[in-house]
């Protein structure tokens, strides 16, 4: 299927990107993973037993209402532009009009990713380059701690990875290289997803 086909299947608007830039130099602009790279993931990836997404930089809510779709888990995503909060706030009343299991829990957050308090449960976190390397660390810390607390298999997913990212990942992190989905059709090497794991 194509983008206007996944949009017209889940019942909602998450196309286009962000005009301008954001007001910070540590916050990256709007833009949402491709459909094709989704799918293309978790046709070579399995996610965790028990598996909960956290999608920090939502944006409109394409991942994790994708993905709630997909595979009926529960999923969460993390946004601090008001705007685009709302837009997923939207997005995910028109998609629970039709969707199979509207028990399962699909949430939206309007904060910093940095703020968000890794819960227990939390063991998929996916990242589209949503902030500066700076950020992405406060945010594996927070992960770190809560790992530390309740020991569990975390898997970090990237799409599109920075070299910033993937420089830190390798060499100052303890978490592994477990896969890497180079997206077919495409010839730049960034069009990816990596998928890191931390076990216990």
């Amino acid at each position: 299927m194509n983008e206007k086909q996944f949009e017209r299947l889940l019942n909602i608007q998450t196309a286009g990107f962000q005009f301008g830039y954001p007001k910070s130099t540590h916050y990256h602009r709007y833009e949402p993973t491709p459909y094709e790279a989704l799918e293309q993931l978790f046709e070579q990836y399995e996610l965790p037993t028990q598996a909960k997404i956290i999608d920090f930089g939502s944006g409109k809510g394409r991942v994790p209402i994708y993905i709630h779709h997909k595979f009926e888990i529960p999923t969460v995503g993390i946004e601090m532009d008001p705007k685009f909060f709302l837009e997923a706030e939207n997005n995910r009343t028109l998609y629970l009009q039709g969707a199979r299991k509207r028990s399962i829990p699909i949430t939206f957050l309007n904060m910093l990713a940095e703020k968000y308090e890794v819960q227990k449960e939390d063991n998929v976190f996916f990242f589209f380059n949503p902030f500066s390397v700076q950020i992405f660390q406060r945010v594996l810390n927070n992960i770190y701690l809560s790992y530390e607390q309740h020991p569990r298999e975390i898997h970090l997913l990237f799409y599109y990875p920075s070299p910033e990212y993937m420089s830190y990942l390798l060499n100052e992190t303890a978490f592994d290289l477990l896969k890497e989905v180079r997206l077919a059709g495409h010839q730049n090497l960034y069009e990816r997803i990596c998928v890191f794991t931390l076990k216990y």
